[in-house]
């Protein structure tokens, strides 16, 4: 029979399927992008972005010139700006304010690549130290409440350039979705004197049926409300609000982790598309160490409709357990056919 779960931190639920649930083999791939004849990403056409605002390059090397391995530049069609007043404005009900924030692209690799699947694990550590770099540095604006960092990769999660990149968008306010789980370990905190990600990583580390990957420092496993087939999180085991205060070891291990959770999910389901999104604690505002940040991988495998729209809840049709299991089991890595996969995507 379905059934109803809830989310341990947030007061919503989702209807996963018991019965006819979906396999990984129910799923086929969309159709994605074909390859564009010029690239803005890759190294050599530095001239078609804005300046770089970061770049790790070899030293002596000239900004906005090859020889960069991870570069970050503002978005060319950004959806907020540093230069733009914090001001707000009422009409009547409504309230407006000013578009100011900061968006940034952080282009992953030189490689014309559209996944961090085939990367070296050092430079998807280098991806993360950029990350943590910018939110760093932009958390200095104290306009900035909330920098989000996110990865949609597949045009069906809303990319629209086929190579490796992510994103950050820096926002005068916090997020509703930030605000809910904030609320959500208050009250849990009150109710059980911890926290509901300290406890919630140790329950399905000693459970074991939901778990993809246990490093030493973080644990990637399938949530037990998971609102999409083959969902994952990825928690540090170290208590800790700010992903600016990550570490050295951390981060190798954090990069292992997302690296290996993502070549499994595209093992597993033919490379699908996905969001890839950081959940950090607000910047500029007082909050306290009381959250818990964490990254969600969150696969585009249904469609979010009507139901999703109007409610809030989801229905994901391939239960938790039967995807952890199937992304523990997955093969070994073989790039060669998720290159296949993507050349059958494309219409090569």
């Amino acid at each position: 029979m379905p059934e109803w779960r809830k989310d341990p931190v947030v007061d919503r639920w989702v209807a996963v399927s018991t019965e006819r649930a979906k396999r990984p083999t129910d799923y086929r791939p969309p159709t994605e992008l074909k390859k564009q004849e010029r690239c803005p990403l890759c190294e050599g056409n530095e001239g078609d972005t804005p300046p770089e605002v970061l770049a790790f390059r070899k030293t002596g090397g000239e900004r906005d010139l090859p020889g960069w391995w991870v570069r970050v530049v503002p978005n060319k069609f950004p959806a907020c700006r540093v230069e733009e007043e914090n001001r707000v404005a009422f009409e009547g009900v409504n309230v407006k304010r000013k578009g100011v924030g900061a968006h940034e692209v952080i282009v992953e690799t030189t490689d014309h690549e559209p996944n961090l699947v085939n990367q070296t694990e050092w430079q998807v550590q280098e991806v993360i130290w950029a990350w943590r770099q910018r939110s760093l540095a932009l958390r200095e604006d104290k306009r900035l409440k909330y920098i989000s960092i996110f990865k949609n990769k597949g045009s069906v999660a809303g990319s629209s350039l086929e190579h490796a990149h992510s994103q950050l968008i820096a926002l005068p306010m916090v997020p509703v979705e930030i605000a809910a789980e904030i609320a959500g370990v208050r009250a849990y905190r009150e109710a059980k004197g911890s926290c509901v990600y300290c406890d919630l990583w140790r329950h399905e580390s000693a459970a074991g049926d939901r778990v993809v990957i246990e490093g030493d420092e973080f644990l990637s496993f399938v949530p037990y409300a998971a609102r999409f087939p083959f969902e994952m999180w990825i928690v540090p085991k170290r208590h800790q609000a700010d992903f600016g205060r990550i570490n050295e070891a951390e981060v190798r291990d954090l990069a292992s982790v997302v690296r290996d959770s993502l070549r499994r999910l595209a093992w597993t389901v033919y490379d699908p598309p996905f969001n890839m999104v950081l959940h950090t604690c607000p910047v500029n505002d007082g909050t306290s160490d009381e959250y818990h940040w964490h990254i969600e991988i969150l696969p585009r495998l249904t469609i979010i409709a009507g139901f999703e729209l109007g409610t809030g809840y989801y229905i994901n049709p391939t239960p938790p357990e039967l995807a952890a299991a199937a992304l523990r089991e997955s093969g070994e890595w073989c790039p060669e056919l998720i290159t296949a996969v993507r050349e059958v995507r494309a219409g090569v």
